[in-house]
């Protein structure tokens, strides 16, 4: 099945195709770098409705249109009238970058970043927000925003800290500087670094991972860890016990326990 999304834009600002019950998307503006524009945010943010409504759909994969970027990062030429309007207007038109992450950071199903190239900017924080990443070697990171005098809008200051080594996020977002996959995977930021053509395929495989289980199973844990940890260790707890509840009284953990019984 394969599904396109189109919003204001000329081109078709994100594509998305389904196999074997996985999604991949595609930020698809190759000559802007895959900047996210308005467009593309809500292009995505009707996309991921879609797909976690399609029960055959189990995980999603996000990756970048051509070879040199998956995304450099906020449409910059778009979104500066706004800011020379003053901050209300400048606030509202960074919002959807930031909702569009929340989204995916919130997703009940899980969301792989396949990065195959520049990772800069807000590019970088819908990696911060995607469950699992996957890095070509030829990627490259950056929390640029500083550069222009400005600071992340998409979440970058909260998630950026809570996925990698608290001084070496300060260092970045303080800075600008780029870094390598190496560094990326040393830190946690990424899962994988893989040489460029092997990228989709190990998304592929690390999807194929985790939809052999049970999708109540997935989407709990999902929920219980976004959740959990913004939260105590006690309140975390609460959260873990709400979502098993949920499973206790479902046929897939029934299931798996009558098999593991019957082994």
């Amino acid at each position: 099945m394969s599904l396109t999304t189109k919003h204001a834009d000329s081109a078709t600002p994100i594509l998305c195709v389904t196999a074997g019950g996985i999604a991949t998307l595609t930020l698809n503006r190759p000559a802007k770098l895959n900047a996210i524009s308005t467009a593309l945010a809500a292009a995505m943010l009707d996309t991921l409705d879609a797909l976690e409504a399609d029960a055959a759909v189990r995980a999603v994969i996000v990756t970048g249109a051509g070879e040199r970027a998956f995304s450099a990062g906020a449409d910059i030429a778009e979104f500066t009238p706004a800011v020379r309007r003053g901050p209300e207007a400048a606030v509202r038109a960074f919002r959807p970058g930031q909702t569009l992450c929340a989204r995916i950071e919130s997703f009940p199903k899980p969301v792989i970043a396949a990065v195959n190239g520049i990772c800069y900017g807000g590019g970088c924080e819908i990696l911060e927000a995607a469950h699992l990443a996957v890095a070509s070697e030829r990627a490259s990171f950056s929390k640029a925003e500083i550069r222009l005098g400005m600071m992340p809008t998409f979440g970058g200051t909260p998630r950026l800290p809570r996925n990698a080594w608290r001084k070496r996020a300060l260092e970045w977002l303080l800075t600008g500087d780029a870094f390598p996959p190496a560094t990326a995977l040393a830190v946690g930021l990424v899962n994988q670094v893989v040489p460029h053509d092997a990228l989709l395929p190990a998304a592929f495989e690390l999807a194929g991972r985790i939809v052999r289980h049970s999708p109540a199973a997935v989407s709990g844990i999902l929920g219980a860890v976004t959740r959990g940890l913004n939260m105590t260790i006690g309140e975390g707890l609460a959260v873990e016990t709400e979502r098993f509840a949920r499973l206790a009284p479902g046929p897939d953990l029934r299931d798996g326990l009558e098999a593991w019984l019957a082994r």
